[in-house]
């Protein structure tokens, strides 16, 4: 008895400073939010029960309407983006590190560094090197004689959302290419050899047997997808500001939840209850995101 008391005492010990982490910084500022969305706000005094009226605001009330479903739009180009061009890549450069290519060591720290740098360093350098007049990009296709394809890559409405997930992909394209990599590694190998010895040629290998056993990796760089798409906020901020511009096309719900409740540079008095109304549609649907992937991928698992 005294035994599983103290078993008891030193569980809690070790599990106490996580959970009064997780409380003080997720789970009481997610019940401040939705506090704070139910009521109007003057500056940053709290005033008056308004219930979902904030919410209304977003959905229906010019500007607030148009400026939510611009930054969901960007938001969703985020996720497909990043799911079909960085993870496709992961996969692909995952399966090569594990079919031990030349310079597979190599090739395995070139792909991690860039996660290793700094995301203020990375936005203001890529910002520099995308510079119309003066960056490195502009003046290398000058070079190669290619004047036609310069661009204003940070100042075309058009080009400025796929030019920062661009830098995005190659600063992250490392994490799920280690992650797919170790997922590869746990395939036992007396099924890759059973598979040879059965005549399955490399490409049926990829896609029939090595991708299906490999489906847990792929619902963990996918819900992390999901989440990073849905809550991106410091690489565009770093390249194209908190207005999100050239005039909104890289807004999306991080900056505008930023801008609303704490107030940009040229947005004046800051809307507490309508940016903490924002801060609650982001976590759920968060939440409903990473639950769906969750249960979609549940049952898809191939057991060895």
């Amino acid at each position: 008895m005294k035994k599983t008391k103290n078993q008891s005492l030193w569980i809690l010990f070790f599990v106490l400073p996580g959970l009064l982490i997780v409380t003080v910084f997720i789970v009481a500022p997610l019940f401040m939010s939705m506090f704070n969305s139910l009521f109007s706000w003057k500056s940053i005094v709290r005033d008056q029960f308004v219930g979902l009226e904030n919410f209304n605001k977003i959905m229906t009330q010019y500007p607030y309407r148009d400026r939510f479903f611009n930054a969901i739009g960007n938001n969703v180009e985020w996720f497909l983006s990043t799911m079909f061009i960085q993870n496709s890549l992961g996969i692909l450069f995952g399966y090569l590190l594990y079919k031990k290519i030349a310079g597979a060591a190599f090739y395995q720290r070139v792909f991690f560094i860039p996660v290793l740098f700094s995301i203020v360093a990375v936005g203001f350098l890529w910002s520099l090197y995308m510079n119309p007049n003066m960056g490195i990009i502009n003046k290398l296709l000058k070079d190669l004689g290619l004047q036609s394809f310069t661009r204003a890559w940070l100042g075309d409405e058009a080009l400025a959302t796929p030019s920062i997930i661009a830098v995005n992909i190659w600063r992250w394209v490392g994490f799920p290419t280690l992650v797919f990599y170790a997922g590869f590694n746990s395939v036992p190998l007396e099924v890759v050899e059973a598979s040879y010895l059965d005549g399955v040629g490399e490409i049926r290998l990829f896609t029939g047997i090595m991708i299906p056993l490999i489906l847990p990796s792929i619902m963990i760089i996918t819900v992390l997808t999901l989440i990073g798409s849905l809550n991106v906020f410091e690489q565009i901020y770093t390249m194209a500001g908190l207005e999100g511009g050239p005039y909104f096309s890289t807004d999306t719900l991080g900056t505008l939840f930023y801008r609303t409740a704490f107030g940009g540079v040229d947005s004046g008095i800051p809307e507490i209850g309508i940016g903490s109304a924002i801060g609650v549609v982001i976590y759920l649907m968060t939440f409903l995101a990473s639950a769906v992937s969750i249960l979609s991928f549940k049952g898809k698992e191939v057991e060895l």
